[in-house]
C-alpha cells in the first residue's frame, strides 16, 4: 500500500517533475501539496503566481493544498512558525515525509531535513542529484508545459519573464544559467503535463520589476 506523505509544491516544473518521479514509483501517495502564499499579493510566494492559479493546478492534480500564509515582510522565524505548525497536523494525520523537488544545493537540503527531524519527520528527494541538463530535457520531452514567472534580473536578462519552458528557452540561456534555474535564476509555472488532467488556462498579463526581480504576471481565463 502506498504511504501518504505530502509534497513542497511551488506550482513550478521542479516540483512538477517531484510529483512525476513519486507517482511512477508508486511507493506514495501525495495526500497534500504545501504552499507558502504571501498574504499581501495572494500570489505564491518567490514566483508570484497568482492564488487562482494555484488553486487550479491543485484541482487538476486531484491533490489538496495545504497552505502557508505569510506577510511580504516575513522572517524565517515566522515562516518557520507556520510551516511547524502545518507539519504538525499532518503527524496526526500519520504523515510523516515531506517530499521535495531540490536537485543540488547541499545546504538547503540539510536544512529541510534538520528541521524535519525535529518533528521526528523526514524528507524524500524524488529527484535529487539529477544532472540538470537532462532534468530539463526531461521535462519537455514528457510534455509538460510551462513558462518562467520570475527572472532574478542580476543573473538573467528581463526578457526571459514569461517565456515559455522549451528548447529554444535552453539554447537562448546563457552559459552561466543553470537549466533548471536550481541556483535561483529564474522559477516557473507548471500548467500542463502528464501529472495534470487537464491544462490550467491563462493568459500572459503584464511584466513587472520588482527590486531586481522581473515578474510574468499570469491571469486566470
Amino acid at each position: 500500500m502506498s504511504k501518504d506523505i505530502f509534497l513542497s509544491w511551488s506550482g513550478g516544473k521542479d516540483s512538477s517533475l517531484a510529483l512525476y518521479e513519486i507517482r511512477k514509483a508508486n511507493s506514495h501517495r501525495v495526500a497534500g501539496l504545501i504552499t507558502t502564499i504571501t498574504e499581501d499579493y495572494d500570489r505564491i510566494s518567490m514566483h508570484g503566481v497568482r492564488r487562482a492559479l494555484l488553486e487550479q493546478q491543485a484541482d487538476a492534480l486531484g491533490i489538496p493544498l495545504r497552505k502557508i500564509l505569510i506577510p511580504k515582510d516575513s522572517t524565517n522565524a515566522i515562516y518557520e512558525s507556520r510551516m511547524r505548525a502545518l507539519l504538525e497536523e499532518g503527524l496526526t494525520e500519520g504523515i510523516d515525509t515531506v517530499a521535495f523537488g531540490d536537485i543540488f544545493l547541499e545546504d538547503l537540503k540539510l536544512y529541510r531535513e534538520k528541521n524535519l527531524a525535529q518533528l521526528g519527520m523526514k524528507g524524500l528527494f524524488p529527484i535529487w542529484k539529477r544532472d540538470t541538463a537532462e532534468l530539463a530535457r526531461t521535462f519537455i520531452d514528457l510534455g509538460f508545459k510551462a513558462a518562467l514567472a520570475c527572472v532574478d534580473t542580476a543573473i538573467l536578462d528581463a526578457s526571459f519573464a514569461g517565456r515559455a519552458y522549451d528548447q529554444n528557452l535552453l539554447r537562448d540561456f546563457p552559459p552561466h544559467v543553470d537549466p533548471c534555474g536550481e541556483n535561483g535564476e529564474f522559477h516557473s509555472f507548471a500548467f500542463d503535463g502528464p501529472i495534470f488532467k487537464y491544462p490550467i488556462k491563462h493568459t500572459r498579463g503584464e511584466v513587472v520589476q520588482r527590486d531586481h526581480y522581473c515578474f510574468c504576471d499570469f491571469v486566470p481565463v
